[in-house]
Order: C-alpha cells, then structure tokens, then sequence
C-alpha cells in the first residue's frame, strides 16, 4: 500500500500550489472524509498513473548536460592551434595569444548556448510535472465530489 503521509498526495493538489478546501456537502463524519480522501488518491493516482509523493520527490533534470569549463578548454585548443600557426608564420607565442583569445570567446559562446538549452529542459520538465498534476488534481476532484464533497 502506498504511503501517504498526512494528505501530502493532496500536496500539490490540485496541482496549484493551493491546499483545496474540502466541504463534506452530505455531512461526512471527519473520519469517513479521511477515508475517502485516502480511496480517491489512490483512485486518482491508478487513473491518471501519476503519483503526487513520487514526482514530488523526483529529481528536476537528471540528463542536464555540464556546463562549465568551455571558456578554458576554448583558451587550451585556440592556443595550441595558434601556435602551431604562429610557428608556420613565424612567431608562434603571437599566434598562441591570438588563438587563445579567439578559442576563449568561442568557449563562451558554447557555454552560453549550454546554459540555454539546460534552462530551456528545466523549464519543460517543470511544464511536465505542472501538467501532470493538474491531470491528477482533476481526478482526485471528480472522485471527491462523486463522494458528495464540495472542493474549492
């Protein structure tokens, strides 16, 4: 049996951020309210497939790639490819300079578009969960009010 710690699956109920406010309409006692909550969670949860405890405590993005270090390695290659021009031309410390300039700002360009793409992932696992709560916050509603409950 799943493990629902004081109505923490009606915690982002109704997947608002708002604890709903739950009127037995048909004069529940509070311990048939208790028990009717605990069936239409699990109701909930078996007919939407989301558990409200487990996505809670999900990590936020697990396949985030790393950032950071792109403007050092940048430097590194600018530099070694510098050098090996400047050595062509003749003065490879010039050419290891501008290529390190060079390989920092191209190193900073792949961090700033890293950053986007990891905040751009945030953002739709975010969007994920909201979604998936609100489907559950309507199930355990439904159920709730067929129970003969008035939620707001």
């Amino acid at each position: 049996m799943r493990a629902w710690i004081g109505g923490l699956a009606l915690v982002s109920a109704l997947a608002m951020g708002q604890q709903p406010i739950i009127y037995p309409a048909e004069g529940q006692t509070p311990e048939q309210q208790k028990s009717d909550q605990a069936e239409c969670q699990l109701w909930a949860t078996d007919t939407t497939g989301v558990d409200p405890v487990a996505l809670a405590s999900a990590p936020v993005a697990q396949d985030q790639q790393a950032v950071g270090g792109e403007r050092v390695r940048g430097a590194a290659r600018g530099a070694a490819g510098g050098a090996v021009i400047g050595a062509i031309a003749g003065d490879a410390g010039d050419g290891a300079a501008i290529g390190a300039a060079a390989g920092t700002l191209r190193g900073g360009r792949q961090q700033r578009q890293a950053q986007a793409a990891n905040e751009q992932q945030l953002k739709q696992v975010e969007a994920d969960r909201q979604s998936q709560m609100e489907s559950y916050g309507r199930a355990f509603k439904a159920c709730m009010e067929g129970r003969g409950y008035s939620i707001q």
